[in-house]
């Protein structure tokens, strides 16, 4: 909802550090976990704002959510592949499916702006 959940998610990651998170190898090789948690949160801001944006005008929102949980999903795919834990594949099912599905889904849903209010009809003779 509006992004605070990414957000949210980012922030527990920078609260309570995990030195060797399992199966996030591939992205903890590039920059450490904390500079990664900037992504969930970034994202998350990315998504608030793009959400008072008008109809039509908010496929940023959309396009920014996708890329956290496509990271996480790749990095768990990778230590799936290259054997470090076997288990990540569930983890990165989870996220396409929970994450990237839902995303794409909603992002196919119609917006119906608000109509504007009608304006009043003069009358005859008044």
């Amino acid at each position: 909802m509006l992004g605070t959940g990414k957000a949210c998610w980012g922030i527990g990651f920078l609260v309570e550090p995990q030195p060797h998170p399992i199966g996030l190898d591939l992205l903890t090789r590039v920059a450490p976990l904390h500079c990664w948690a900037w992504l969930w949160i970034v994202a998350g801001l990315t998504m608030l704002a793009c959400a008072w944006l008008r109809v039509g005008r908010d496929g940023l929102g959309f396009a920014v959510a996708l890329v956290p949980p496509t990271t996480w999903a790749t990095a768990y795919t990778v230590a799936v592949v290259s054997g470090d834990y076997p288990r990540g594949g569930y983890a990165a099912i989870w996220y396409l499916t929970s994450h990237v599905g839902v995303i794409l889904w909603a992002a196919t849903v119609p917006e119906h702006s608000v109509p504007p209010a009608p304006h009043a009809r003069r009358g005859k003779g008044a």
